[in-house]
């Protein structure tokens, strides 16, 4: 009876969808293929493996996490998870002359039994195959294809969707069982084809000593209790906090109903257009009637962004240096609106950035997302002061950017789709499918582009064009290596060579973090730096043509994995010691530091990520260089942080465990995300955030089994006595933090927001502002636990106090303007428990309506205390009460 309820749910929610002005990907077989083909040696016809595609359902179940005597004792520290895959085919089907194609997020260790084959094809890419013990799938009859993998799988969503079958000269068909559906209410993916988690231990336990608990709507219930729910104190805040905000002390609220009358003076209008914007939708315009607001020079000073505000009864007053400061401005009006009564307090706002780079990253290339998503989170960006954009456009699985002269990178890198010779697309990935035309797919014209720069300009963001590699740069490989055969075939091996990223002849055995054997630049050949050359001067010339120069490039330079060690034109470049390279392990701090330098004499900084960085020769590197610290705290990310800081480097704080968004906001396998280094970052852990002492929040955080760690900021040596770590020096500092949106999981423009928002707002509120509460840094170096006793009593209080008024101003206030402003934000689970027949629930923003009901019946609004009788489910509303958070029951 569940299952019926699921999928009929799913087929009103797919049917509903297109509502959504941001949709799931929804794919259908195109019809080139005749229902009467006929593969001429099986006997299989199109109209039956049509069938087969319409009727034959697949579930997806984790078994257990626990590892067993079969696991693999020598891969992944004797780690192994098992899964099974069931197939229940409404027709009788014999024939042993198809495959199904399913992406699979771990490795598989062994098959139980001898009916199937599983091959990994590249990638995430898995082939299920008939083998010889094949019995047939009988119609009616459910046969179990059961398997270990490699480490783990705790979340529902490592299911991933649109397995496909195939026969050789027939179209592949998606199999309509393993599609995604839309739950109609919470806008989110559902996966019907993933039984759902039941066993804690078993199911969602990393290892034996995991102390994480799933979070149950008891335990959410006890992490909200202590919140209040105190409009008040959302009142006069503004987030992201200013540095000094007064409230001029009995004097009534001044109404914005009228909006607001501007004197721009010597301010160009055009600069603060799209502040003003922000404006319109909370209901405050542009009228000659409202209240005279006037832009004004500030001579104090001249710090960027900075801007001082004051609102009095007749007038608004706006001083800033530069046209940030006149922008965050008005951000900051718009924070004190009250959205409903569009009224704002007699303040006097004093404010400054603590950071120069106050930053979010989005990653287009594993699923793509459209140029409206991009947009409309630079809105969102300018009203909360964030000013860099990182926006990562190629990788393994996509190159999203269109480069005059090399149309491969899109007719080929931009799409993935069942061409196993990569002739016209990449090979499917990340369950996209066999079909170009999925929504995972796609690019940016270089218009497309443009207008991105300059719709960030007029809102003071910069953007940072993201190009992955060496490493993470299969798209881009796969591109060169088809317009390769295309020139070849055409008789022109000149032209053929001229980018080509690979080395034919090159046998070296590797696997990249995400399975790849062949996603790494030939850092040996010509040919890949002019490739490189190429891009950049291509991207550069489209921000010329926004009339932004591009003067800040992130080449990637991380995870790069063994490669080159069996290539005949490295060994030679070795041999010859070429460019100064003596051995393969320098290979990749040559190209990081050549690529640098390509850069630089163009007037371009580079920046990488930290691991790749510190392969690099600090003497070789340009002067100016920033590193993005993705190094994990708990496991000694601050070493990495104060080492590349001490270079004079521009470190910009990326810790995984507290700016990854694309984890799970709580500990809960229907939760969306990878889980790498964290089950459960939301908004609360992004705001207890240190970021001016990394190694203090071994104080107050565990990792990810919820296990304390410590975190040694002493000097370190190794044996022979060099100093291997060390504080960071007097005087220098971060350059800022940034938040990152991984797309692996996501993949439509609705998930893209639901992963980011409200997280974001607490990423600019610890980018923008520095609470009293964090604990001094030591430069002469500390030991940092549980036990220490930096993080002080007091200091715990006023961040908890601190979290009272972010709490509420986000439940009161700021969600409601995303509501407006049409982003589709996680609606968070609630906490709720029964006592004596009574139902308490909270939630983490306070100000949330709740509904409840008993299993089946009518959703009611919920009240404190109200009786019932368990089971009862609960849900959270959202801010303009339409759409409605994920449901828990409590029992």
């Amino acid at each position: 009876m569940k299952i019926k309820l699921v999928v009929a749910a799913v087929a009103i929610a797919m049917s509903a969808s297109a509502c959504s002005k941001k949709e799931v990907d929804e794919q259908s077989a195109p019809a080139s293929v005749s229902a009467e083909a006929t593969n001429s040696e099986t006997g299989l016809t199109q109209a039956l493996l049509n069938k087969m595609g319409e009727t034959l359902d697949i579930r997806y179940s984790v078994i257990s996490n626990v590892p067993d005597e079969n696991c693999d004792k020598d891969a992944s520290d004797g780690r192994c998870f098992l899964a099974e895959i069931d197939l229940t085919s409404a027709i009788d089907i014999d024939s042993k002359d198809w495959s199904i194609y399913y992406s699979q997020m771990r490795p598989i260790q062994s098959i139980v039994g001898d009916e199937f084959e599983i091959a990994r094809v590249q990638g995430d890419l898995h082939k299920i195959t008939p083998s010889a013990g094949f019995k047939g799938l009988k119609k009616g009859q459910t046969t179990k294809i059961q398997f270990r993998g490699e480490l783990w799988q705790l979340s529902e969503i490592d299911g991933m969707p649109n397995y496909y079958i195939v026969a050789d000269g027939l179209e592949p068909v998606i199999i309509r069982s393993t599609q995604l559906g839309v739950d109609p209410e919470t806008g989110m993916e559902v996966r019907p084809y993933v039984t759902a988690f039941t066993d804690s231990e078993t199911q969602y336990k990393r290892r034996e000593t995991d102390k994480l608990n799933w979070a149950t709507s008891s335990v959410l219930y006890q992490n909200n209790l202590d919140t209040p729910v105190n409009a008040a104190l959302a009142t006069n805040s503004i987030l992201p906090t200013p540095t000094k905000l007064t409230v001029k002390a009995d004097k009534p609220a001044v109404s914005l109903k009228q909006g607001l009358n501007l004197l721009f003076n010597d301010v160009d209008s055009a600069t603060v257009d799209a502040a003003l914007q922000r404006l319109a939708p909370i209901g405050v315009g542009q009228s000659e009637q409202g209240i005279q607001t006037e832009l004004l020079p500030l001579t104090s000073s001249t710090a960027a962004g900075q801007y001082h505000l004051d609102i009095s009864a007749d007038k608004i007053q706006i001083f800033a240096a530069d046209n940030a400061g006149f922008s965050y401005g008005l951000a900051s009006i718009a924070a004190l609106v009250d959205a409903n009564e569009l009224t704002v307090s007699p303040v006097i706002v004093s404010d400054s950035p603590r950071y120069d780079f106050r930053g979010m990253h989005v990653d287009v290339s594993r699923n793509f997302h459209s140029k409206q998503l991009i947009l409309d989170l630079l809105d969102q960006m300018a009203a909360y002061k964030l000013n860099k954009l990182h926006l990562h456009m190629a990788d393994d699985e996509g190159w999203r950017l269109e480069i005059d002269g090399l149309p491969e990178l899109t007719e080929v890198g931009s799409k993935r789709c069942h061409d196993l010779n990569e002739d016209t697309c990449l090979l499917p990935q990340l369950g996209s499918g066999p079909f170009s035309d999925a929504k995972v797919n796609g690019y940016y014209s270089k218009a497309d582009y443009i207008e991105i720069l300059k719709y960030a300009n007029a809102r003071q963001i910069q953007v940072i064009p993201s190009m992955d590699m060496p490493g993470h740069s299969r798209a881009a490989i796969k591109s060169m290596e088809a317009r390769y055969r295309k020139l070849v075939a055409q008789g022109d091996q000149q032209a053929a060579d001229q980018f080509l990223l690979s080395d034919s002849q090159d046998e070296t055995v590797y696997s990249s973090i995400q399975y790849y054997n062949d996603n790494t630049l030939n850092v040996c050949m010509e040919s890949t730096f002019t490739f490189i050359d190429k891009v950049i001067d291509e991207i550069a010339a489209m921000h010329k043509a926004a009339g932004v120069p591009l003067d800040l490039y992130h080449i990637g330079a991380d995870e790069t994995a063994g490669a080159w060690i069996e290539s005949p034109l490295c060994k030679a470049f070795v041999a010859n010691n070429d460019k100064g390279v003596t051995s393969m392990d320098e290979l990749g701090a040559y190209f990081i530091e050549r690529t640098a330098k390509l850069l630089a004499d163009k007037g371009i900084e580079a920046a990488g990520w930290s691991d790749g960085m510190s392969h690099t020769r600090p003497e070789n590197m340009p002067s100016k260089a920033q590193s993005n610290i993705w190094d994990v705290v708990a496991h000694g990310g601050h070493k990495r942080a104060h080492q590349q800081a001490n270079l004079g480097w521009h470190a910009v704080l990326s810790q995984p465990e507290v700016l990854y968004f694309d984890f799970p906001y709580e500990a809960d396998p229907k939760e969306h995300g990878y889980y790498w280094a964290s089950r459960n970052t939301n908004s609360k852990k992004i705001h207890s955030f240190m970021p001016g002492n990394l190694p203090a929040n071994a104080e107050q955080w565990t990792d990810i089994e919820n296990l304390p760690f410590e975190a040694d900021d002493t000097v370190q040596k190794d044996e022979s006595g060099k100093v291997t770590s060390s504080p960071l020096k007097q005087s220098i500092g971060f350059a800022g933090i940034q938040g990152q949106l991984w797309s692996e999981t996501v993949r439509s423009d609705d998930v893209a927001e639901y992963m980011m928002y409200p997280r974001v707002l607490m990423l600019a509120e610890r980018a923008w502002h520095k609470p009293e509460w964090e604990v001094a840094y030591q430069y002469q170096g500390a030991v940092y636990n549980q036990q220490s006793g930096f993080f002080t009593e007091e200091m715990r209080e006023a961040q908890t106090e601190d979290w009272y008024r972010v709490a509420n101003t986000v439940g009161a206030k700021e969600l409601l303007k995303l509501d407006k402003a049409d982003i589709a934000y996680r609606v968070p689970t609630p906490g709720a428990v029964i006592k004596d027949g009574k139902l308490f629930a909270n939630v983490i923003f306070p100000g949330l309506d709740m509904e409840y009901r008993t299993t089946g019946g009518d959703w009611l609004a919920y009240e404190e205390g109200v009786e019932v009788i368990a089971p009862v489910e609960v849900r959270v509303i959202a801010a303009d009460g339409k759409r409605k958070g994920r449901t828990l029951v409590v029992k």
